[in-house]
């Protein structure tokens, strides 16, 4: 689904389906337009991440958990809203993906629970539901922070309640509580000060106000899709195109860049590319634009020969998604995973690179998640992971803070005695390794991988997506930038001074083993250079390096 798939029903239609109280197939309309809106504005959601790190993006991770909720509904008309929302939250659920995905997913689950087995909803029962989701989700987060998607649901279920004593209609009371979500979105930089030093607003709140106002413009007849003609730079456009699998109509992408003729119309230009793909970006620098479109297979021309006449061509990349994604499958595939017996303990780990999954399964790993930063796996992932492995005994590396949450759900819908280690990187999910006994038993085992995550110290190498201030550090977007165990501690021009900046922040004399870890773009010459140095300064340390495959992140650097 895209914006400009959801069809507005005519006024007679509208009127028809969303009367209250709303039956099961309303509630279902309702449910498509929120998600229609929210990917009307998904990338705006993206932009709101408050470190400038590559990231799980919030928009994308709400996007993909409504879409799985959506499509848990496709040809299921039942009129009972009770059997609906039902539906709607169990695909939430499994289709959850990053922490914002995963509370969305238990906002729908409190949903569900207060329309259990009602064939209507009126605006008494739409509150009562409201109170459930919030509460649900409250009590799915062990240490709930406000100025978060919590707070903004908080507010919005109290106008909610607001409307339902004043008897307003279902209609007025999603008028109120839209606006009320408009407003504590507004609040959250007030009550969390991180989003105050990036000055930014919470990115899931922001994105569950656009489910809610997406439900509002339905009924109050307003379109779903806005112009995507808006320029950025060129490094600000994404042109990643890390996906679960190759959507219909996304077999190739394609990238011009292109001198445009004197009278170019952006929106003109992206009215002609509409019909041509999907995942259509645009960025400008210096006169040249670059334009990022996913076509079929026979379509794949056309965007260039329609370019053409309408500037100079001057560089043309296109690639074969299909091939990826097999080539992905393959590399999964020869892994050489560890083979698990019955009764002993089985380990998934989640890894963000092909060398870092070589490195898990080398230590015995059972099964193999790809995801980390900008790829979030489901908790339908998650579970696939192990549901045939042959014990009921299983620990779950998550190995990223935005798939903690996840994994923790995925405990919940398995019935084997699953465990979750709350590691943040590979590193940590490599210690925890080194700790596995198969035939201890699960408490063992995660008691010595707990205590093995807590003394491994990781540094972060990566590019700034925006420009900010935290903690001091001052940034601009596409400075090389250092993290040490997921604070920023650094910016700078260039990798060898982020690098000399990050030994320093973590003072490397008081560890005794480095590793390095360096990403898919990086090379092994000059990886083994920047080791070489190190060791010069000391010498009596152990230097490792190993090829971790990752994206986005040029050095992952374990310090023990």
């Amino acid at each position: 689904m895209n914006p400009k798939s959801f069809n507005l029903p005519s006024p007679e239609e509208r009127h028809r389906l969303l009367r209250s109280p709303v039956d099961g197939k309303g509630l279902k309309l309702l449910v498509e337009a929120g998600l229609a809106w929210l990917m009307t504005n998904q990338q705006h959601v993206n932009s709101l991440n408050v470190f400038p790190v590559p990231d799980g993006d919030t928009g994308t991770n709400m996007v993909l958990t409504m879409q799985a909720a959506v499509d848990e509904t496709e040809n299921k008309l039942t009129r009972n809203v009770g059997q609906m929302m039902h539906n709607f939250a169990q695909g939430a659920l499994m289709g959850a993906r990053g922490n914002s995905g995963v509370i969305l997913s238990q906002i729908w689950r409190g949903f569900s629970r207060g329309l259990d087995n009602l064939p209507t909803m009126d605006t008494a029962q739409f509150a009562n539901a409201m109170v459930e989701a919030r509460n649900t989700a409250y009590k799915g987060v062990v240490r709930p922070v406000e100025g978060t998607i919590l707070t903004v649901m908080k507010d919005m279920t109290s106008a909610a309640e607001h409307a339902s004593t004043a008897n307003k209609t279902l209609a007025e009371a999603l008028a109120e509580v839209v606006k009320a979500g408009d407003e504590s979105v507004a609040r959250t930089p007030d009550l969390l000060p991180i989003l105050r030093q990036a000055g930014v607003v919470d990115s899931g709140g922001k994105g569950l106000f656009y489910i809610f106002e997406g439900m509002l413009r339905l009924i109050q007849g307003q379109a779903l899709d806005v112009s995507n003609a808006v320029i950025k730079p060129l490094s600000e456009l994404d042109l990643s195109h890390t996906m679960e699998q190759v959507e219909e109509g996304q077999d190739y992408e394609v990238v011009i860049d292109f001198e445009p003729n004197a009278g170019f119309s952006l929106e003109d230009y992206y009215a002609g590319l509409e019909g041509l793909g999907t995942s259509i970006q645009v960025g400008e620098g210096d006169g040249i634009y670059r334009m990022h479109i996913h076509t079929e297979l026979e379509k794949r021309y056309e965007p260039v020969a329609y370019t053409e006449t309408l500037g100079v061509v001057k560089k043309i990349m296109m690639e074969n998604l299909q091939e990826q994604m097999d080539a992905r499958s393959q590399a999964a595939e020869s892994l050489n995973l560890n083979p698990v017996n019955p009764n002993e303990v089985a380990v998934v780990a989640v890894s963000p690179g092909k060398g870092l999954s070589q490195i898990f399964a080398s230590l015995g790993a059972n099964a193999i998640v790809a995801g980390g930063q900008t790829m979030n796996p489901s908790v339908r992932d998650i579970v696939a992971a192990f549901r045939d492995l042959p014990t009921d005994k299983v620990i779950i590396l998550p190995n990223n803070k935005n798939v903690f949450l996840a994994a923790q759900n995925a405990v919940k819908v398995s019935p084997k005695h699953v465990r979750v280690i709350p590691s943040r990187n590979a590193p940590q999910g490599f210690a925890a390794m080194l700790r596995l006994v198969p035939d201890a038993s699960l408490d063992e085992n995660e008691a010595a991988m707990i205590e093995a995550i807590e003394e491994v110290h990781t540094g972060e190498i990566t590019v700034s997506t925006r420009s900010v201030e935290i903690d001091g550090v001052d940034v601009e977007k596409g400075e090389v930038i250092a993290l040490f165990d997921g604070k920023l501690v650094a910016s700078a021009r260039t990798m060898d001074e982020a690098l000399q900046k990050l030994f320093t922040a973590a003072d490397l004399a008081r560890f005794e083993r480095i590793t390095f870890f360096y990403g898919e773009e990086m090379q092994a010459a000059q990886v083994n250079k920047v080791a070489d140095s190190v060791r010069a300064q000391f010498p009596m340390h152990e230097i490792e390096v190993h090829s971790g495959g990752q994206p986005h992140y040029n050095y992952i650097i374990a310090f023990e």
